[in-house]
């Protein structure tokens, strides 16, 4: 969405009035999450996608429509019929798409929220997706601030502090109200985009299976961190998709960083030193945080006997069960670039609640919900 929102932004800048197609509901197996969006300009490009192909064609021309006519739309996607022409999800699942026609004078806050996002400060737009006649009218709402108009205060406050809920936990979704925002009855839809900052990834110990971790991480969205207390190491030169290398000893880094409130349940901590003047203290600190994943690499005799050093150091078994060592799944990985993927298939399966077995022996839902 992040992309998207950049060049809905350069565009409505332009002066020109653009189709954005949001995902505000999901169900079953949908392809793509809430906040899934798809750009369709008035010269017919595309950016984004909101089913990975299924329906892209006809919320297209849906989308072309609505910048014709000017009224937004809500329409729902669901399973194909036995037409092979129909228009469905062939995964077998259900999505409202939620269309609207976005110009300077609909949305004159998208360079604040796109300054916003790009300065990586938490920001929320809700927009009412369903109402008698508020449709399309939307709120932005920082964890400080709030501005727009939904039609009267008692809603803006509802919604306000809604969103703010969300804002807090990183997740975008659905919110229902009476007509005027009362907290009880039906009437109206108010989607809520969340845009957190990016999730950070810790990686301590400058080696090659860091450089290659750095690039995973990259590229799945984290803030890439590499941290060694080795100068002649820890070098921009041998991380270059790193967004900052620091030399500094890894625990006392660590610390500092919970001490300043930039680390929380999203946070990823991989410790690839090997090396227990390292690894022993940064775990100890590692282990007492609530962050959402700390894995550190090893050997099985290594595995066992940093946990013997770390009861020593009096972690309970309780912390000690946060570890993920040895680190990774089981893939057979062998090379850096392999093993990378091995790590990063862990945070994902931790994060989203998958098991990391093969789904052609599985059976149920493809998609999990936030692990």
């Amino acid at each position: 969405m992040r992309d998207v929102l950049a060049e809905l932004a350069r565009r409505v800048e332009a002066g020109e009035v653009v189709g954005l197609a949001t995902v505000v509901g999901t169900f079953s197996s949908a392809p793509r999450p809430p906040g899934a969006a798809m750009l369709v300009g008035a010269d017919g490009q595309v950016a984004g996608s909101v089913s990975g192909g299924c329906v892209e064609g006809a919320v297209y021309e849906l989308a072309q429509q609505v910048i014709a006519g000017g009224t937004p739309v809500l329409q729902r996607y669901g399973v194909s019929d036995d037409d092979a022409f129909a228009v469905g999800l062939t995964c077998g699942g259900i999505i409202d798409v939620y269309v609207e026609p976005v110009s300077a004078q609909t949305f004159p806050q998208l360079p604040e929220v796109l300054a916003a996002v790009q300065a990586r400060q938490p920001v929320a737009v809700a927009t009412i997706v369903e109402h008698p006649d508020r449709l399309g009218r939307r709120l932005v709402v920082w964890p400080d601030q709030v501005d727009g108009d939904v039609g009267s205060a008692r809603a803006r406050d509802a919604i306000a502090d809604d969103a703010r809920g969300l804002l807090a936990t990183g997740r975008s979704g659905t919110l229902h109200y009476g007509p005027d925002g009362q907290r009880r009855g039906e009437g109206m839809t108010v989607f809520v985009n969340s845009f957190e900052p990016p999730p950070r990834l810790l990686v301590f110990g400058a080696i090659d299976f860091a450089a290659a971790m750095a690039r995973m991480a990259a590229f799945l969205g984290y803030r890439v961190t590499v941290c060694d207390a080795r100068p002649v190491f820890a070098t921009r030169s041998r991380f270059p998709e790193a967004d900052e290398v620091v030399v500094d000893w890894p625990h006392r880094y660590l610390a500092a960083e919970a001490e300043a409130g930039r680390l929380d349940e999203r946070t990823a901590v991989a410790v690839l030193t090997h090396d227990p003047k390292f690894d022993v203290p940064l775990l100890e600190v590692a282990l007492r945080l609530k962050l959402g994943y700390v894995g550190a690499m090893g050997s099985r005799r290594t595995h066992d006997d940093r946990m013997r050093r770390l009861r020593e150091a009096g972690l309970s078994e309780g912390e000690l069960a946060g570890l993920s060592s040895p680190i990774g799944l089981d893939l057979g990985a062998r090379t850096p670039e392999e093993t990378a993927v091995s790590i990063a298939a862990e945070i994902i399966a931790l994060r989203w609640g998958g098991g990391g077995e093969r789904l052609a022996r599985t059976d149920g839902a493809i998609h999990h919900p936030r692990g």
